[in-house]
């Protein structure tokens, strides 16, 4: 063992990374990594910003259900332009994937309840190629927002690696 993992493994906390007596944690904890969004805890704070993508997602599902049969074929890329952004922005906004998930559960949802027909026989989303197009290219732009990296690459730090 070299002098300075001997220092560094004595100072301030035991072998595991908790706090001795003097309060202070090893380096090697304190640069753990957070983990999954599964390890991470619920706060009502992150809870109430789920809520509110989801909302979000809900009412951009309903615009653009009815954009998108209005004004054919530009008000389909507005719904579908406005759905990606909602998904990338939830992403972003909340720093996870799971913020486009629970924007893009909003939109499916609220696409899903219009799409079922009334007892009167009305209906928002017929079967015909532009519906068919907003709810596949919907789908896929949820799909791709929740599935694509939100993180840079950390920068090169000015110590070596390794040493």
């Amino acid at each position: 063992m070299s002098t300075r993992s001997r220092a560094s493994a004595g100072a301030g906390s035991g072998s595991d990374g908790k706090p001795d007596a003097s309060g202070s944690a090893s380096p090697a904890a304190a640069a753990a990594p957070a983990g999954s969004f599964l390890a991470q805890p619920l706060r009502a704070g992150r809870l109430a910003a789920y809520a509110g993508l989801f909302v979000l997602g809900a009412v951009v599902g309903a615009a653009g259900t009815l954009v998108q049969g209005g004004f054919f074929p530009a008000g389909l890329l507005l719904a579908l332009l406005g759905a990606a952004g909602a998904f990338h922005g939830g992403a972003r906004a909340v720093g996870t994937k799971a913020g486009a998930v629970a924007t893009a559960a909003g939109w499916l949802v609220a696409v899903m309840l219009l799409t079922a027909t009334r007892p009167e026989g009305d209906f928002l989303l017929g079967a015909g190629a532009r519906s068919y197009g907003f709810l596949f290219g919907g789908m896929a732009a949820a799909v791709m927002c929740a599935t694509l990296g939100q993180r840079p690459q950390p920068g090169a730090s000015a110590a070596r690696l390794g040493k």
